[in-house]
């Protein structure tokens, strides 16, 4: 091998390795909306791009490890008369930003592949500010470039990140390209198999930050373990490297404490609290919490509460509580596609609160920091949970090492949202050896990022005759027996329910992470019509008056809130590519079931036993 050849192979590797792995490495800065930014949402131009022509060359070489590093769509040539350009930003149409490509344009429906994004910014810039580009999720593989040259790659749908662009931008005029991939794949997380529709694109905000050159990075205050009398936390200064004094505040408190970082701009503590008002969903307080380093300052809105269990029960600033729940997708039904605004969000919050809840399960992948903001404010406990879902590549390490990206990055970004209870790893996964050990070390790896919320699956259940069993050697890792159960849908009937009785191994609080059936709003008939509301609304009958036997059931997130789209039901008369076990139709209809589960949560606190 000549040296030639052996200092392009380098050349390629270390492009290859810098690239693949920057959008991961670099830690996402805490609170965005609290920054100075720019926001780039919008209009962005858009190229669809099946054969990758934007990317790779005639030899699937990709254009950016070449030599040159030009030749694909992210350079934006924009004259045909000087280049042989076989593409033009500037005549092509836009999409919305954020949003999902699948509901924007109608050739885009199923659309799994690649498509590429423009947009044109100004900035002016200060020499002793950082800039940051950041993106609050894009599904699912994404190659951002500015200026036409690369940022980096990230993996990953539902998940932010971030690129230091402080030494790329111009001052003046910019432009981001970004080529968005969302075809599935085995070894991602997810899977290949989901139950929920592949929506593609930039679905969420992108931001460029500005701070100060040493800027506060990242903190948490939060309450300690079960402990409601001390706060718990630490700061992150970055950008000096120096100890220096920062200042906390939570002004209606009367605290003003002074700390001071070591070297690497950290710093932990512990101070005492009192006179406090504990968040709770019924009194959703939350204190305005304020950060000053010698050169930043950040302001946050924290409630404080404790949550725990003890045997069966599962306790709220130390009383025992009854988690009242739905399940939800990230999707507006009325208009399609992914949650865009805060206006989308609050209306799917308002149903759940209307729906008389005072929980929510975020299913099945990292939802909106928003999201999380508004349930803080409004009162709703929160199970928020990671896309290991059905399938997953158990055994390979880059399958794990992206999942526990994931769970690292949605902790380390919503620590210090009060209304979140329950951090889950995953749902439905089938029990074997190799899944134990994944799964295992996902909740080590939560617990040792965060001690002070609750552990949880959904898991699922054994069936012998009328007794159904919860043994699944995970639970034993678990802080709730918390499971899936379809009984009356997929197994029995309604009627039968109530003969069921649960066996279930683990002396801990019993949460029901999904039970549902399909129902289409406005279709009648008898108790016994399948796809009836009848039908539903009995169903949640029976199921209600099976799972009120269960000793220590301290809550429930039946499926699911709103009809959700998914490319696995087919069924032209009732389905159409919906999922029909929302309790409110894709209209905003609420079906009879509704009602049932509503009346239900009015009048229910703890078992009768307690």
């Amino acid at each position: 091998m000549s040296r030639k050849n052996y200092k392009e192979i380098v050349l390629v590797l270390i492009t290859f390795i810098s690239f693949h792995f920057s959008g991961n490495s670099q830690k996402t800065i805490q609170n965005i909306y609290g920054r100075e930014r720019l926001s780039l949402n919008g209009s962005w131009k858009y190229i669809i791009d099946p054969y990758q022509m934007g990317y790779l060359d005639y030899r699937q070489k990709p254009f950016d490890e070449s030599k040159s590093g030009k030749g694909g769509f992210y350079d934006n040539l924009t004259s045909m008369e000087n280049s042989k350009a076989e593409y033009n930003f500037d005549f092509e149409p836009t999409l919305q930003v954020p949003g999902d490509w699948n509901s924007q344009d109608e050739r885009l429906l199923f659309y799994e592949g690649t498509l590429w994004y423009k947009r044109d910014f100004t900035v002016s810039l200060k020499s002793d500010k950082k800039y940051f580009l950041h993106f609050g999720a894009v599904n699912y593989e994404s190659h951002v470039y500015l200026n036409g040259k690369k940022l980096g790659v990230h993996k990953g749908g539902f998940t932010p990140f971030q690129f230091d662009v402080s030494d790329k931008l111009n001052d003046g005029n910019n432009f981001v390209v970004v080529m968005v991939d969302n075809t599935r794949k085995k070894d991602e997380v997810p899977t290949i198999n989901t139950d929920w529709w592949n929506y593609g694109g930039i679905t969420r905000d992108v931001t460029l930050v500005t701070t100060p050159a040493s800027y506060i990075e990242d903190y948490k205050v939060q309450l300690a373990k079960a402990d409601k009398d001390n706060i718990e936390g630490f700061i992150q200064v970055k950008g000096n490297n120096k100890k220096e004094n920062v200042v906390l505040e939570i002004p209606e408190l009367k605290i003003k404490s002074t700390f001071t970082t070591d070297e690497n701009g950290y710093v932990k503590f512990t101070f005492p609290l009192k006179k406090v008002q504990y968040w709770s969903p019924e009194m959703p307080k939350l204190y305005q919490v304020t950060i000053t380093s010698s050169t930043d300052k950040i302001t946050d809105k924290i409630g404080f509460r404790t949550i725990k269990t003890v045997n069966k029960d599962i306790l709220l600033n130390g009383k025992s509580i009854f988690l009242k729940g739905i399940s939800v997708h990230d999707e507006n039904p009325l208009l399609g596609g992914r949650l865009r605004s805060e206006g989308d969000m609050r209306m799917i919050l308002n149903w759940a609160k209307d729906l008389g809840c005072n929980y929510i399960r975020l299913a099945h992948y990292t939802h909106n920091e928003a999201m999380l903001r508004l349930a803080d404010e409004v009162g709703l406990f929160v199970w928020a949970e990671v896309p290991v879902y059905w399938t997953i590549s158990w055994s390979n390490p880059e399958t794990y090492k992206n999942a526990e990206n994931q769970l690292t990055v949605g902790i380390e970004r919503d620590k210090n949202r009060a209304s979140i209870a329950i951090w889950s790893v995953g749902n439905e996964t089938p029990i074997s050896n190799e899944r134990n050990i994944f799964m295992g070390k996902l909740i080590d790896k939560a617990r040792s990022l965060d001690d002070t919320r609750l552990i949880a699956a959904a898991l699922e259940v054994d069936r012998e005759g009328y007794i159904a069993t919860v043994d699944d050697a995970l639970g034993e890792k678990l802080d709730l027996a918390s499971f899936n159960e379809y009984g009356g849908w997929y197994w029995s009937e309604p009627k039968e329910l109530p003969k069921y009785s649960f066996d279930i191994k683990f002396n801990k609080p019993v949460v029901i992470s999904e039970f549902g059936a399909e129902a289409v709003a406005g279709f009648h008939g008898d108790e016994d019509t399948i796809w009836s509301e009848e039908f539903q609304e009995l169903f949640y009958i029976k199921q209600l008056e099976m799972l009120e036997r269960i000793d220590g059931l301290r809550g429930m997130t039946p499926w699911i809130l709103v009809d959700f789209k998914s490319p696995r039901r087919q069924h032209p008369i009732h389905q159409n590519f919906w999922n029909r076990k929302g309790l409110i139709s894709e209209t905003g209809k609420k079906k009879k079931a509704f009602y049932i589960l509503q009346n239900y949560y009015k009048y229910k606190t703890i078992d009768k036993k307690k």
